[in-house]
């Protein structure tokens, strides 16, 4: 957390014209030796730092040098103060909370009012996501392989993964990284994942190829859904596919058409109800009609 500290020290200087060693140290709760060492490793930065001894004395930015204080403005402090919120709302532990204390250190200045923007990045479930998170990020600190058993809509299985990215997309978290049972680069869903702990593999060294999350490289298109939804829908056109994904037709009805995959599609009408009639492809007028007859069957008595 030496770089955290080193900011917040850096931002302390730029609002003060002088503080001492003691303030600093008790600021940071670290020694006073510890601030020293900082400090002189600020000046191999660049940045010339001179330290008066004896009362009076302290330390500050030489005269001089010239830095605009306003290349943080109080937009750009709540941004960065929202997004290290975010990250807290699904950490386990404390350490973003102590992070965005050190940031607004002496930086008062440049925040003002209250906080407007929110995010959460947490599930519903909470705790469970908050400890896969905290064991992926130890595991990609550490090098280490990770194992878990993993439930998806075409089979069960147990995967050990090396680690590589943690990242929320699409609503989700994902761990993306090197699956040693299918040899080769993949992403998986955490709220998929049970059983999640360090393995006893290291991460092998090997070239890592960053990775496109582009959603139709996961989940490609391979059917053209043509399909008519009722008025009452739009919100749900809208919020899914955006307010020009629809043509609204004379008798007020949603003409929609999207390429996409089947499975995912199917899944999304079923939840319409009766208020949208797939008219393309006639293969998932087919497999609607089935699942639905089986349905009727299930619950007709």
């Amino acid at each position: 957390m030496k770089i955290e500290r080193m900011i917040g020290i850096l931002s302390l200087l730029l609002q003060k014209e002088k503080i001492t060693t003691p303030e600093l140290a008790e600021r940071f709760e670290v020694s006073k030796r510890t601030i020293l060492r900082d400090i002189d490793d600020l000046c191999k930065a660049g940045i010339p730092i001179c330290t008066m001894p004896g009362i009076g004395g302290g330390i500050q930015i030489m005269d001089g040098y010239r830095m605009d204080r306003t290349v943080l403005t109080s937009k750009d402090m709540k941004m960065i103060l929202a997004g290290l919120r975010s990250l807290d709302s699904v950490s386990g532990s404390s350490y973003y909370s102590l992070l965005m204390e050190k940031i607004k250190a002496g930086s008062s200045d440049f925040i003002n009012g209250s906080d407007t923007i929110l995010i959460d990045l947490s599930s519903p479930h909470k705790a469970p996501i908050s400890e896969k998170v905290t064991l992926v990020q130890t595991a990609i600190d550490l090098k280490q392989a990770i194992r878990f058993d993993y439930y998806s809509p075409k089979a069960e299985s147990t995967r050990i993964l090396d680690p590589y990215y943690l990242l929320f997309k699409w609503s989700s978290w994902y761990v993306w990284g090197y699956c040693r049972t299918k040899q080769d680069f993949r992403m998986f869903k955490l709220n998929r994942m049970d059983g999640l702990k360090l393995a006893e593999e290291q991460i092998h060294d090997r070239e890592i190829p960053f990775p496109e999350f582009e959603i139709k490289t996961f989940f490609p298109s391979n059917v053209h859904l043509k399909a008519v939804f009722e008025p009452s829908m739009r919100w749900q056109l809208i919020e899914n596919y955006g307010p020009s994904s629809f043509l609204i037709q004379e008798d007020g009805s949603l003409l929609f058409e999207v390429d996409e995959d089947e499975e995912g599609l199917v899944a999304w009408i079923l939840s319409c109800g009766n208020k949208v009639t797939v008219l393309e492809p006639q293969s998932m007028r087919e497999r609607l009609f089935a699942v639905t007859s089986e349905l009727s069957k299930k619950y007709r008595n």
